[in-house]
């Protein structure tokens, strides 16, 4: 607890170029939480170097994602947003977390086969050991929640495994976290292949609507999306594409799938095309619009980088000298 509040911490990786999907499943429902919760919300850059990565273009990516935490409404005063590289907490908590995980517990981790499919020419132990330091992103804050996708579950069971392991050696020293169960944000599908998340990392361009696409090339993509011949706005899994864009139209109007259906029956997929790419572009357009004004105040992000990395720093060495004390590390000379 912080301030009498629960802790809640979640991130995003610095690499790609963030979808319509990360702003409608994640990001916007993250705007309310700081009235329930403490939130620290983290550029995980770390992550990013699994992968190999340009070093100015990971800088210049790390950058605007956290511009964009903030023009999509999060408050950098209410919420502690940061670089996890600028705190060094994050490794040193992870080089111990290390040594109470086993190698079995990761060898199971389906992430790892994914990714290591997909990079065989760099399988590195960074890669392999990536959940080890996702669990000591959220140990180190004695985070309550992790707001987290299905994807992710395995690891968050991982890291209540390591933090009851430690606990069980050591006593309370950790806090046990819990996923987070709130408001459900839309899960955004492919506009080329609906089975499948939309994704920054998809090798369609035409898949994924990126927060910063220009209306034009929005309104394009949208109706280049993938329905079927049916010629029936219906919402059901029969047909992916369509219940892809009523998903897309509803999180972006406020309106509910039924509605949606409703205002639709009897009408073609083109108007309706053009009615969600009209949508997805008034609820980008004032993000884009603030993104591109922060951007120029360099002062201003400046500022918001170093006092948040500072708070993040505070709560941080907190934790991590109690667990350095816990495992037997000298106390430091001050």
């Amino acid at each position: 607890m912080i301030d009498g509040k629960k802790v809640l911490f979640s991130g995003m990786q610095a690499t790609g170029n963030l979808t319509l999907g990360n702003y409608l499943g994640a990001l916007k429902n993250w705007v309310t939480l700081c009235d329930e919760y403490q939130c620290f919300y983290s550029v995980v850059d770390m992550h990013s170097i699994t992968v190999r990565q340009d070093p100015a273009a990971l800088r210049k990516r790390a950058r605007n994602l956290l511009t964009l935490y903030i023009a999509a409404g999060l408050d950098p005063e209410k919420n502690c947003i940061y670089y996890q590289s600028h705190v060094s907490g994050h490794a040193e908590l992870a080089w111990i977390l290390n040594c109470y995980t086993y190698m079995g517990e990761l060898n199971r981790m389906t992430q790892f086969k994914d990714k290591a499919s997909k990079h065989a020419d760099n399988i590195n132990a960074g890669l392999f050991t990536y959940p080890v330091l996702m669990a000591a992103d959220i140990l180190l804050y004695q985070a309550d929640v992790v707001p987290v996708g299905i994807d992710q579950m395995q690891h968050l069971e991982l890291t209540r495994n390591v933090a009851e392991r430690f606990n069980n050696i050591y006593g309370d020293v950790f806090t046990v976290p819990e996923a987070y169960i709130g408001k459900v944000g839309a899960k955004i599908m492919s506009l080329q292949e609906p089975t499948k998340k939309m994704s920054k990392s998809d090798e369609n361009p035409n898949g994924s609507i990126y927060l910063m696409d220009d209306p034009d090339t929005i309104m394009r993509k949208c109706k280049r999306a993938v329905t079927d011949s049916e010629a029936c706005i219906c919402y059901r899994d029969e047909q992916p594409g369509v219940k892809n864009l009523i998903d897309i139209y509803s999180a972006c109007t406020g309106k509910t799938p039924d509605e949606t259906v409703k205002e639709f029956d009897g009408k073609g997929y083109g108007e309706f095309k053009m009615a969600v790419g009209e949508a997805v572009v008034g609820v980008l357009k004032p993000l884009q619009d603030e993104f591109y004004r922060l951007q120029k105040d360099k002062a201003y992000l400046d500022s918001i980088i170093k006092e948040n990395a500072e708070k993040a720093n505070y709560y941080a060495t907190k934790t991590l000298r109690k667990v350095q004390r816990k495992v037997g590390f000298p106390d430091r000379i001050r």
